[in-house]
């Protein structure tokens, strides 16, 4: 206008801006709409993971009348619509010792490992173990396995073996979620959680997962989740039934084991 003198009228009419958005005058939507932003704050202080109609069906319950529009207008400006990540606190841990207990079936130790297939797919598997004869009960292999997963493997140990009285993990997210601590403490198992960042109290699994790293999965190249689930079954029987240990006597963990039982037998010991 300034530049070629041209009228509000013929400017407006050329850049299609309506002349009441030319004479609007702007203003602070902080200040406009405090009450709507009040409101969401105090939705978000009572409930923090709350989404947007969360909270709008909080305050319609409350008795305000904004409309939906108006409300998540101010739910985006105030960046809310963005993803919040909340930071996980553990709670504290106190680590027992590894100490042993030379009986079968009393201490478990769970834990999990990444690998990729030939054509690049990773894979975890949950390796499961009895840290009083080394046994490998369990390697789950599959794309995920969450925590409904470990459980599933579990029931399975159940059915086979029975539970034991303690099982030591770290703090991965399908450790600590409920299914698995609620199931835990349906069955007595009492979970023993190591410190975060201190994988050598979980050595007895850590010591298995690097055999198995080293025997097993450095070894070969996978086309598929059938063959690892077959090969590392035959590789656990081996291990289990064969491979002589030296912590163990150079003695197999089955053979182990059984003699386990039977020096506890001779003592009049029961499970």
């Amino acid at each position: 206008m300034r530049d070629l003198g041209l009228s509000i009228v013929r400017a407006c009419r050329v850049l299609k801006l309506p002349r009441a958005t030319f004479y609007r005058q702007p203003k602070d939507w902080r200040k406009a709409d405090s009450e709507v932003i009040d409101g969401l704050n105090e939705m978000l202080r009572k409930s923090p993971q709350s989404g947007f109609w969360k909270c709008y069906t909080r305050l319609r319950f409350k008795g305000v009348k904004w409309n939906h529009k108006r409300v998540y207008r101010v739910y985006c400006l105030m960046g809310l619509n963005l993803k919040r990540r909340a930071k996980r606190v553990l709670p504290k841990r106190y680590p027992k010792p590894l100490e042993v207990i030379n009986y079968p079936n009393k201490q478990w130790a769970l834990d999990f490992m990444y690998d990729t297939l030939y054509c690049g797919k990773s894979f975890r598997t949950l390796n499961v173990i009895d840290e009083g004869t080394r046994e490998c009960l369990a390697i789950e292999v599959d794309t995920s396995l969450p925590a409904q997963r470990v459980v599933r493997v579990l029931e399975q140990l159940r059915e086979e073996r029975g539970l034991p009285h303690q099982i030591r993990v770290d703090n991965g997210p399908e450790l600590i979620s409920a299914t698995l601590t609620d199931w835990c403490e349906e069955h007595n198992i009492e979970l023993a959680y190591i410190n975060p960042g201190k994988p050598q109290q979980n050595g007895f699994v850590e010591r298995f997962n690097g055999s198995f790293r080293r025997e097993f999965l450095d070894v070969y190249l996978f086309e598929n989740l059938r063959q690892v689930r077959d090969m590392s079954w035959v590789w656990r029987l081996d291990y289990n039934d064969e491979r002589p240990h030296e912590s163990l006597g150079d003695l197999p963990p089955s053979v182990y084991r059984q003699k386990l039982l039977m020096e506890n037998s001779n003592l009049g010991l029961s499970h």
